[in-house]
C-alpha cells in the first residue's frame, strides 16, 4: 500500500513547571514524545491508544505542526512537512485536518455554524463566491446529518454529538486526505459516540480518507482501527495489525490495558 504519512524519531520535551520566568535549569524537562516512528498507508485507520498523559495529543498536534517538534522527521506524500513554510505549508495543511476532543471548546461560540464550517474555504479557496461557499457548506452539513437550518444557529444551541458533527464538517469542507481525530468521541455518551464512529467510517469510505485516530479506549479503537500503536510514557511499546494487538498482544503493558476491559466489541 502507498504510504501517505511517514514519521521518524519524533521527539518533544517541555520545561517541567515554573512557567516562563522559572529559574530552573534546562535539565528540568520532561519528555512528552520520545523518538516515535511509524508510517500510515493511504486509506487506513492508524490508531494510537494509551492512558492519559502518555503523549498522544502532543503527537497528534505535531503531525499537523500545531506544535513544533524538537527533532525528527514528518513526511506527508513524500514531502518534508517540517521544511515547508508560507504558501507551501498552507497548501499541505489543507490536505491535513483535525477533529478535536471537545466539540464545544473547538468551535467559536460567537460565530454561526455556517461561518465556522465555511471559514476554511474563505482562507484556502478565496476565489469562491459567497454563494459557492454557502452551497458547499450546506452540502457537507447535510452529509454529516445536519440540516441547512443549522447554518444560522450558534454552537451552544446543539447537543454534544451535533457539535462534533459540525467539527467533522469543518474538517471535511476542504476535502482533505488525512484526518487526525484526537479522542473524537470521549466527551460523548456511549450511544452518541457510536453514531459518530459509524459516521466517521462511512465518510472514510466515501471520501477515501486516511485517519490517525487518537484514543485512550481500546473498545473504541477495536471498532475502527486497521493498525494500532500502543503508547506509554511518550514511546510506542507495540505496533501491529488491530487483530494481532487486540487478540495476541506481545507487550506486557498492552496485556494490562486489555485485561482492564471487560469485553472488546467485534467489528
Amino acid at each position: 500500500m502507498e504510504t501517505l504519512l511517514s514519521v521518524r524519531e519524533l521527539r518533544k520535551t517541555y520545561r517541567r513547571g515554573g512557567g516562563v520566568f522559572s529559574q530552573e535549569s534546562e535539565g528540568a524537562r520532561f519528555t512528552a514524545v520520545d523518538g516515535v516512528s511509524f508510517e500510515v498507508a493511504r486509506g487506513e485507520t492508524f490508531a494510537v491508544v494509551g492512558e492519559s498523559g502518555c503523549g498522544k495529543t502532543t503527537l497528534a498536534r505535531m503531525l499537523l505542526r500545531l506544535i513544533e517538534p524538537d527533532s525528527g522527521e514528518i513526511q506527508f506524500e513524500g514531502r518534508d512537512l517540517l521544511g515547508l513554510h508560507g504558501a507551501d505549508l498552507r497548501a499541505a495543511r489543507r490536505q491535513m485536518q483535525m477533529v478535536f476532543q471537545d466539540p464545544y471548546a473547538s468551535l467559536n461560540p460567537r460565530m454561526r455554524v455556517g461561518e465556522i464550517v465555511s471559514e476554511p474555504l474563505a482562507i484556502h479557496e478565496p476565489v469562491l463566491t459567497r454563494d459557492q461557499r454557502l452551497e458547499r457548506t450546506a452540502a457537507i452539513l447535510r452529509r454529516v446529518g445536519l440540516t441547512e437550518e443549522a447554518m444560522q444557529r450558534y454552537p451552544h444551541e446543539f447537543s454534544g454529538g451535533q457539535r462534533q458533527r459540525i467539527g467533522i464538517a469543518r474538517a471535511l469542507i476542504l476535502q482533505p486526505k488525512l484526518i487526525v481525530a484526537d479522542e473524537p468521541v470521549s466527551a460523548l455518551d456511549v450511544s452518541v459516540g457510536a453514531q459518530v464512529l459509524l459516521l466517521l467510517q462511512e465518510l472514510q469510505r466515501e471520501f477515501a480518507l486516511t485517519y490517525v485516530f487518537i484514543s485512550h479506549s481500546l473498545p473504541v479503537v477495536a471498532q475502527v482501527a486497521t493498525r494500532i500503536a500502543v503508547m506509554r510514557a511518550g514511546q510506542f511499546v507495540e505496533v501491529g495489525l488491530a487483530e494481532q494487538v487486540l487478540n495476541q498482544p506481545q507487550n506486557v503493558y498492552t496485556r494490562e490495558l486489555l485485561s482492564a476491559v471487560p469485553e472488546l466489541p467485534r467489528a
